[in-house]
């Protein structure tokens, strides 16, 4: 008998040190996520650290992390079972970067320059009330019956919808909140913030200081058949180049999001594994190399870096919530990291409703909204250039002109020029689990 209870002791702590050895690669993530949610939510978003840890991190052994937050520092440090450690630090007018042993907490960054001086104008264009105005072609019964269906009902965790803006001829005609979120509550919009990167590019084409079309000459390339990839090619994500977005497992995206210190390195690494302009393949990757490509090229320093893009976007359209964090080394995560309030994301849908321009003002060009709701090639209509689209159909009831910033867990900003209609949508559920067709066609239908 003692030596069957002895053989089965055994197998259970080789049972144990097996669980833990295959799972140790992933406890990096696990803790990273935590650590860097839990940071941002509270520091950059004002929530409290128990709605962060109920709401964002309610994932697989994500929740089990135990979080330590140090107020006096802004840092937090997850660790799981004590098996792993892992600390992100909060800057103001940077964020919460996930950072690992070497780092230096002391060394002094840059921090953007900002101008948060509204002008005295209604929304969307200023800080005043919009006119009470009541449009005549709205129902606006169905419009609340719409916007209402997207949330939970009392003791519900379904929908899981955060907040929902709509926007219809520059005016807000429905806006609606969750418990503990508000108009001034930042909201991260994990893939949307590629729709943010992709505008820098616009904007530097309009400055005349980038012709996309053209060959990026990163010197890694230049030895292979990736000497042949351009701008756009990294834009529309048709460059060929391999790459795996799998948020599930350990996978490209997860290893660059919460291991990696330059993100912005990790595709330039990765070899063609299909043809240039023939191979679409969503790649967080292929973001993060353009945004640090931008320092790279086009910038004498990381302050003129860091500036140019609240100077030239974000600060110039009023989007003073906005916020896009940075890697250890200083680039903006520009795949991911990407915050406004609901309003504020608005705005940055109705520039690009109104062709780049913004009360008078030229950002970008008309002819870049047209490019970047132009479907890819293999894309089967569904993307463009850090957009996608609806031009396959993808949603059924709603015109094929829309196109939208998508991020995950299901954070939309959505644009309908046909209908001139602005649709924000931020939550914690992706398609499988919330009826977007219907939500979009619903408030739609509200309107003549």
């Amino acid at each position: 008998m003692k030596k069957f209870i002895k053989y089965i002791l055994i197998i259970l702590i080789l049972s144990l040190v097996y669980v833990v050895y295959a799972n140790y690669p992933r406890l990096n993530i696990v803790t990273g996520f935590a650590s860097k949610s839990v940071a941002s939510g509270m520091f950059l978003a004002n929530r409290t650290q128990e709605s962060v840890e109920k709401g964002d991190n309610d994932i697989d052994q994500v929740r089990d992390a135990s979080n330590k937050v140090d107020l006096n520092s802004k840092t937090v440090t997850s660790t799981f079972f004590g098996l792993k450690s892992r600390k992100a630090i909060y800057r103001e007018g940077l964020g919460a970067t996930l950072i690992d042993n070497d780092y230096d907490v002391n060394k002094k960054v840059a921090i953007p320059n900002r101008n948060n001086t509204s002008k005295k104008f209604p929304f969307p264009y200023g800080n005043l009330p919009q006119k009470d105005t009541v449009l005549a072609d709205v129902n606006y019964e169905v419009l609340q019956d719409a916007v209402e269906n997207a949330f939970d009902r009392p003791n519900e965790n379904i929908k899981k919808t955060r907040t929902v803006l709509v926007v219809y001829k520059d005016q807000i005609i429905a806006e609606k909140y969750a418990d503990g979120f508000d108009k001034n509550t930042p909201i991260l919009g994990w893939s949307m913030t590629k729709s943010l990167t992709s505008t820098m590019y616009g904007i530097l084409e309009k400055q005349g200081k980038i012709d996309v079309k053209s060959v990026t000459g990163i010197p890694e390339w230049q030895n292979d058949e990736r000497k042949n990839i351009t701008y756009s090619n990294l834009l529309q994500m048709n460059s060929g180049l391999e790459w795996i977005e799998d948020y599930n497992n350990i996978s490209d995206i997860t290893k660059m999001l919460f291991m990696e210190r330059d993100m912005s390195m990790v595709q330039i690494d990765k070899p063609l594994i299909g043809k240039t302009n023939e191979t679409w393949n969503y790649s967080s990757g292929t973001t993060n190399l353009l945004s640090g490509y931008l320092l790279k090229q086009f910038f004498k320093n990381q302050q003129q870096y860091l500036d140019f893009w609240y100077t030239e976007l974000f600060d110039k359209i009023g989007m003073f919530s906005a916020l896009v964090e940075t890697d250890m080394a200083g680039n903006f995560v520009g795949s991911s990291y990407g915050w406004a309030n609901t309003r504020d994301w608005s705005k940055f849908g109705l520039l690009y409703l109104h062709e780049g321009n913004w009360n008078g003002e030229q950002i970008f060009k008309p002819e870049w909204v047209k490019y970047v709701a132009t479907p890819t090639n293999t894309s089967n209509g569904r993307y463009g250039a850090q957009f996608w689209l609806n031009a396959g159909s993808h949603y059924p009831n709603v015109p094929k002109d829309l196109y939208s910033c998508n991020g995950y867990q299901g954070q939309f900003v959505f644009i309908i020029p046909s209908k001139e209609m602005v649709i924000v949508r931020t939550g914690l559920t992706e398609e499988d689990e919330f009826d977007f067709n219907g939500f979009l066609s619903d408030i739609l239908n509200s309107v003549k």
